[in-house]
């Protein structure tokens, strides 16, 4: 863990040695790495970076932040850190202030700003700052990562999420649930929701919450889950809440895919949950079968094991695409039609992608099917079965993932294996790689660079038609 760099870490480290151009942005859940990383940014630098935090009993005031804006100005500094801004009274207009003194005195001094409450941040990103900063956010910690630091396997990164400071603690489960429950669920509805002052029913938010956690992965629509709530609200409210859930980084509603904006925003969710250790701590009766129990018991619990275990999969899945989609600009959705379902619809700029998820279900290749007629542009793609396997679907960055898919839905487009074969390693920098395909049934080739990927323009050459212009 001590030498660990989260991906991020890179991307500012570059930044930190340009020209300072925009204020720094780092946002993301608590008990992610944020603050470790800040911290490891001023070891490196040791007495040319500054770290404040605003974490402090009394919510500290822009007159502070001037004195430690200032304090970082004296001594020359060329890093200054400020954890928690979000807790500054009025910081985004005090940073606009000091921040266009900087620029005007021609001072080198950087700014990292980091936030645990993107509800907050994001009201003082719109209101001072439009224009002025740049935002990178900082994930759950996907299997990769966990893997490499906690030496997981999938298995257990599926069941107790990416929270790498509660991973000592899952060898005594009842004190791990305690944990995730009181110090991530509590503290975020408590001090990062409610003191948005948006909330009106906090009791009708924290049941929201905890039904999610029940139904991961379930299209499930606002009367219904008005029928399953004690406390008064209406669909309106609930709807907002899911929001306030999502910006809170807890979970949140994919809408039904469809071209039309209108029908999209009135769709019943499909619910999400960023990090599966929250379903997990929040279902204390979700557990593998255990040993030394009689045989017909096992069975039965084994097949209702298999069933959560299929939602735990599939909701992974949504929250890494879900992921993987804000930082490249991707939409995700769903697709049902009737008793016809599509799990995941994926837009990138250039490509629609179906995506159905393959984890011990019933087959359901008919809503794919249904999908392909309905949206022929559309490349299929099945993770799972003989499809991206489980595990290297959950071990790829964007690029990668970009790649797969490409790969497995022109394959099953065109009926024959498709070859990918990016020059340099898959997950560098996208940009500078250039991407190779190759049809093996007619021998049909074709290169792009990354950023120049189309699908549909790769699938007529593929075939041996000429590309459009």
């Amino acid at each position: 863990m001590a030498a660990h760099r989260r991906p991020f870490w890179n991307k500012l480290a570059e930044r930190f040695l340009e020209k300072p151009r925009f204020v720094q942005i780092l946002v993301g859940p608590r008990q992610v790495g944020k603050t470790y990383a800040a911290q490891q940014w001023v070891t490196n630098l040791k007495s040319k970076a500054v770290y404040v935090s605003a974490d402090q009993l009394v919510p500290p005031s822009a007159d502070w932040l001037g004195e430690q804006w200032i304090a970082a100005r004296t001594s020359r500094a060329q890093l200054l850190v400020v954890d928690e801004i979000q807790k500054v009274s009025r910081w985004s207009e005090a940073v606009k202030m000091l921040w266009a003194q900087d620029r005007q005195a021609g001072r080198t001094l950087h700014v990292l700003l980091l936030g645990s409450s993107s509800l907050l941040m994001q009201r003082g990103l719109t209101e001072s700052l439009a224009g002025r900063f740049e935002l990178t956010r900082c994930g759950h910690w996907p299997w990769p990562e966990c893997e490499k630091l906690l030496g997981w396997g999938l298995e257990q990164w599926l069941r107790y999420g990416g929270y790498p400071g509660a991973a000592a603690l899952v060898s005594d489960e009842a004190r791990w649930r305690a944990y995730i429950r009181d110090s991530m669920i509590e503290t975020v509805l408590a001090r990062d929701v409610l003191n948005a002052h948006i909330v009106t029913k906090p009791a009708l938010l924290r049941q929201l919450f905890s039904l999610v956690c029940q139904a991961p992965a379930q299209i499930v629509s606002y009367e219904k889950m008005l029928g399953q709530l004690t406390d008064a609200g209406n669909t309106t409210t609930l709807a907002h809440y899911l929001q306030v859930l999502a910006q809170s980084f807890l979970c949140g509603g994919l809408p039904k895919f469809s071209r039309g904006v209108t029908r999209r925003k009135a769709s019943s969710p499909k619910l999400v949950v960023f990090n599966n250790a929250l379903i997990t701590a929040m279902n204390s009766t979700q557990h593998p079968p255990p040993r030394g129990r009689p045989a017909a018991e096992r069975v039965e619990r084994s097949a209702h094991w298999a069933a959560w275990r299929g939602r735990l999969v599939e909701n992974a899945v949504g929250a890494t695409l879900l992921s993987t989609a804000e930082a490249e600009g991707w939409t995700v959705s769903y697709w049902r039609e009737r008793d016809l379902e599509v799990d995941f619809v994926v837009e990138t700029p250039t490509e629609l992608f179906a995506v159905e998820v393959k984890s011990g279900r019933s087959d359901r290749a008919a809503g794919l099917a249904a999908f392909l007629r309905r949206y022929p542009e559309a490349l299929p793609v099945v993770i799972g079965d003989d499809g991206i396997p489980v595990e290297q679907f959950f071990q790829r960055g964007p690029a990668g993932i970009r790649l797969d898919f490409l790969r497995v839905g022109l394959s099953a487009l065109l009926g024959a294996p498709v070859v990918v074969s990016p020059d340099g390693t898959v997950d560098s920098d996208p940009s500078q790689r250039m991407i190779n395909f190759k049809n093996l049934a007619n021998g049909k080739s074709c290169s792009y660079f990354a950023k120049e990927l189309d699908g549909g323009r790769i699938l007529k050459q593929l075939r041996g038609s000429p590309a459009r212009p």
